[in-house]
C-alpha cells in the first residue's frame, strides 16, 4: 500500500480487521473511534450494522449500499449511516476512507 497517511497516522494503534487487503489506524476516543482505512480492491464487504458511522472518501471508488439504496462514492464524497441500518460495500479500486464510528469499541486493536 502507498504512503498516503503520514507517520502521525501510521503511529496510531492498528485495528484488527477481519478482511485481507484492509488496514486501519485508530484514533480512540472515550465514546468513539476514528479509523483511517486503506482498502485494496477487495470486492464486497457483506451487509452488516453497528452504531452510527460517518465517513469521507479520500481517494478511490466504492459502491456503498445503505438501507437498500446504492450509490457510488469517489474522492471528496461523504456518507452517513444511522445506527442499526444495514449496509454493505463493494471496493472497485484501492480506496482510502476516514470513518467516525459512534462507539468506543467498534474495532479491537492489534
Amino acid at each position: 500500500m502507498s504512503n498516503i497517511y503520514p507517520d502521525i497516522i501510521k503511529d496510531l494503534p492498528e485495528a484488527n480487521i477481519p478482511f485481507d487487503g484492509v488496514r486501519g489506524w485508530v484514533a480512540q476516543g472515550e465514546n468513539h473511534q476514528i479509523v483511517f482505512f486503506e482498502i485494496e480492491a477487495i470486492g464486497k464487504v457483506p451487509r452488516h450494522s453497528h452504531a452510527a458511522q460517518w465517513g469521507v472518501v479520500i481517494d478511490g471508488n466504492m459502491d456503498l449500499t445503505i438501507g437498500g439504496d446504492t450509490k457510488n462514492y469517489r474522492k471528496g464524497d461523504h456518507y452517513f449511516i444511522s445506527e442499526g441500518v444495514l449496509h454493505s460495500a463493494i471496493f472497485h479500486t484501492r480506496t482510502i476512507v476516514m470513518d467516525y464510528f459512534a462507539e468506543k469499541d467498534r474495532y479491537v486493536l492489534l
